[in-house]
């Protein structure tokens, strides 16, 4: 098993949430509000006025719990046209010795 976290602008969630539910391999997610903070937030088309004042980009990472062979076709979801996150979201792929239910 595989874990996927993914760290986007928070424009994005709602969009993200949508195509998640819609793809088969994605049994679940989770969404925490996270702030970005690094050299790239002056190049960062979803900065806004708010953003330059406080410092830091608002964020969401989201954590899925996939089978090793469904992670490249999530990614190919998640690098497709339907969300438009060319050179705007970060991830990556950590193992998970088990996972599932209490």
């Amino acid at each position: 098993m595989k874990v996927l976290t993914l760290i986007v602008h928070t424009d994005v969630q709602q969009p993200l949430a949508d195509l998640l539910r819609t793809t088969d391999q994605v049994p679940g997610f989770t969404f925490s509000h996270v702030e970005g903070h690094g050299i790239e937030v002056e190049k960062d088309p979803f900065l806004s006025a708010h953003d330059k004042a406080v410092g830091y980009i608002p964020r969401i990472r989201t954590d899925i719990l996939l089978e090793d062979a469904d992670v490249e076709a999530v990614l190919a979801q998640l690098r497709g046209e339907a969300l438009n996150l060319a050179g705007h979201a970060v991830y990556w792929v950590t193992d998970a010795a088990r996972g599932g239910r209490l």
